[in-house]
C-alpha cells in the first residue's frame, strides 16, 4: 500500500484487491533475491471514518480471499505468507488484525498449509497477555516470533513486563526452530544493546554466534 498516505498493507482492505496482488508480485521477486522464504501479508487498517463492527465481515472477507490468492502464489515459489496481528490500543488503533485468536480463526477459514502466524510478543502481550498459554496454544500455527519488552518496545532485557529467559526456554520446550525477530527500538547503541543476547547464549553453554562449547 501507500504508506505516506497511511496504509499499512491491503490484504483486507476491500476494493484494493488489484494492487495487493501487484505488491505481493513484487515482494515474490524481492524475497526471491535475498533468499527469505517468509513474507508478512500485511491485512491494513480499517478505512478512515468507518465503524470497525460494520465493515469487519467485508474485510474478513476480502482477507480470506486474498490470502487463498497468496497461498496458492507462495507455494508455488515453496514460500510461507505470515500474518500478524498488531495492538490496535497503543500501535495502531484502526489496524484489522489485532489478537492471535482473531488470526487463528481466519487461518482455519482459508485453509492452507503454507500460511502462517506471525506473532509479536510485545503486541501479544499488550492485547491479551497470557503469553505461556498463547504459545503453547497456537504453537502449531506459529511461522516466526518477534519480540520486544512491554511497554517500552526496547531490548528484551530493559525494564518491563516481560521475563524473557523464561519465554526463550518455553519456546525451546515447545521445540521452536524458527527465527527470533529482534522487532525493537535500541535505547542506545545496537550492538551494546545485544548484552542480552551474549548473556543468553551463556546461560545456555554456547559461545558467541550460538555454537556449542562442547562443538568447539
Amino acid at each position: 500500500g501507500d504508506q505516506e498516505a497511511g496504509e499499512m498493507g491491503l490484504a483486507a482492505v476491500p476494493g484494493r484487491q488489484a494492487a495487493f496482488r501487484q505488491g505481493l508480485a513484487a515482494a515474490v521477486q524481492y524475497a526471491k533475491v535475498v533468499g527469505c522464504p517468509r513474507i508478512h501479508l500485511m491485512a491494513g487498517r480499517v478505512p478512515l471514518g468507518a465503524d470497525r463492527a460494520a465493515v469487519a465481515g467485508e474485510m474478513e472477507t476480502t482477507f480470506i480471499e486474498n490470502l487463498r490468492y497468496a497461498a496458492d502464489l507462495l507455494a508455488q515459489e515453496d514460500m510461507i505468507g505470515l500474518v500478524e496481528p498488531i495492538n490496535n490500543r497503543i500501535t495502531d488503533p484502526r489496524y484489522f488484525l489485532n489478537t492471535p485468536h482473531q488470526a487463528a480463526a481466519i487461518l482455519e477459514k482459508v485453509g492452507r498449509p503454507n500460511l502462517k502466524l506471525q506473532l509479536d510478543l510485545f503486541h501479544c502481550q499488550i492485547m491479551d497477555g497470557n503469553l505461556s498459554r498463547n504459545l503453547e496454544t497456537y504453537f502449531p500455527l506459529i511461522g516466526h516470533i518477534q519480540i520486544a519488552q512491554v511497554p517500552g518496545r526496547h531490548e528484551p532485557d530493559s525494564p518491563g513486563e516481560l521475563n524473557f529467559p523464561y519465554i526463550f526456554e518455553l519456546l525451546e520446550s515447545l521445540g521452536y526452530a524458527g527465527y527470533v525477530g529482534c522487532e525493537y527500538a535500541p535505547k542506545g547503541d545496537t550492538l551494546e544493546g545485544l548484552g542480552w543476547l551474549r548473556s543468553y547464549w551463556e546461560s545456555r553453554g554456547l559461545q558467541r554466534g550460538g555454537t556449542s562449547k562442547a562443538a568447539e
